[in-house]
């Protein structure tokens, strides 16, 4: 029996941090936004101006947090070491044809 109930498994995501981050500057942003609307409570201009910047400008870095974190996740995969690279257009064999002229 295996005296530790769990197995390690490493660090874990590092796209887990970043990404519950952008959540949460989008769902600051979206709270301030509908709270900064000038129909539900008039006032200065100048303070609905902050507002709507303010919440304009944690909308958008969430979403670049999110979308870094997908670009991470879901970008292209790295080249394998194993996998040799295409040779001559593309052929891929890197043999002779056997046609001596």
């Amino acid at each position: 029996m295996n005296p530790k109930p769990y197995a390690s498994h490493g660090a874990g995501d590092p796209t887990a941090v970043p990404a519950a981050l952008g959540l949460g500057l989008l769902a600051v942003g979206g709270w301030l936004l509908t709270t900064a609307r000038p129909w539900h409570k008039p006032g200065h201009p100048l303070t609905l101006g902050l507002g709507w910047a303010a919440s304009g400008a944690l909308l958008v870095c969430g979403l670049v947090l999110l979308a870094r974190c997908v670009r991470t996740v879901h970008g292209r995969p790295e080249p394998d070491a194993d996998v040799p690279a295409p040779t001559e257009a593309g052929t891929g064999t890197g043999t002779d044809t056997g046609t001596d002229g």
